[in-house]
């Protein structure tokens, strides 16, 4: 009889911890997030070398007039999927959900000709 209960359980209990599921794309390891960037950035502190150190290459680099611009983009999505069916159908009823997230950071640092951090500003969005 206690067989016949483990044998019963052990997939009810596979079905409950196999049907939620969660994707993150979003690489939180990215280096840039506003606190990363308020504590990295200084103006006339920080060079171009320990920004591509701490943030790596930027997505465009320009000028505007004596001034070189960077720009960073990091985009990700975080996406959640929770259902449950195969055991509740026993129970009567089924449910199921699914939710995403879009976020954007940006960061734009712009360097003098002594290739020091002039201004920068970052922002972020999120639907």
């Amino acid at each position: 009889m206690k067989t016949l209960s483990i044998l019963i359980l052990l997939p009810l209990l596979g079905v409950f911890t196999s049907c939620n599921t969660a994707s993150n794309e979003y690489n939180r390891n990215t280096g840039i997030t506003h606190g990363t960037v308020q504590l990295h950035l200084q103006k006339g502190v920080t060079s171009q070398t320990e920004v591509l150190e701490k943030f790596g290459s930027p997505n465009i680099a320009t000028t505007d007039g004596d001034m070189e611009v960077w720009t960073y983009q990091r985009h990700g999505t975080t996406s959640k999927s929770a259902g449950v069916g195969g055991s509740l159908i026993l129970l009567g009823g089924s449910t199921s959900g699914f939710s995403q997230n879009s976020r954007t950071m940006t960061l734009i640092i712009k360097f003098g000709t002594d290739k020091k951090v002039v201004d920068f500003n970052s922002r972020y969005s999120s639907f």
